[in-house]
């Protein structure tokens, strides 16, 4: 008779893993309004000053070529993969995500789609985002008589 350690945790993380893969999987539908989902997500912060939004995406691994950037109907949406070597070999854990990704978030409509600066570096790509004129708040000055 042999004896084997049982871990709880690894369970867990195991039933945890299924089931947010399988409940990012079912977001997918087959009609018009198709979701578009990945294999993992990258993290992304959203910040606004008086003039822009700024998105930073944190996409450690991938290669530039391998992000594609896209504005259609006030939609931002990144896209990309991040590529296993193929080699075979032997391994003891994998807790990097690899795989396709998408992601998508809805701009306010007052934005300057032209003039959207993107730059990837170190696994960051950062997006500037200029609003448009009239999304600029406007100081309105008050009189005293």
């Amino acid at each position: 008779m042999s004896l084997s350690i049982w871990d709880p945790f690894n369970e867990m993380e195991a039933l945890l893993d299924r089931y947010g893969r399988s409940s990012r999987r079912t977001l997918a539908k087959s009609d018009d309004n198709t979701f578009e989902v990945g294999d993992w997500m990258p993290v992304v912060d959203i910040d606004e000053t008086d003039n822009e939004f700024i998105v930073k995406a944190e996409v450690p691994g991938v290669d530039k070529d391998d992000v594609d950037v896209n504005i259609e109907n006030g939609i931002l949406t990144i896209r990309g993969e991040k590529r296993t070597e193929t080699e075979d070999k032997k391994r003891h854990r994998v807790e990097c995500s690899y795989g396709s990704f998408v992601r998508s978030f809805t701009l306010p409509r007052a934005i300057d789609a032209e003039k959207v600066e993107a730059n990837y570096n170190n696994g960051v790509l950062n997006m500037t985002i200029p609003k448009a004129e009239e999304a600029k708040p406007k100081k309105i000055e008050v009189k005293v008589k």
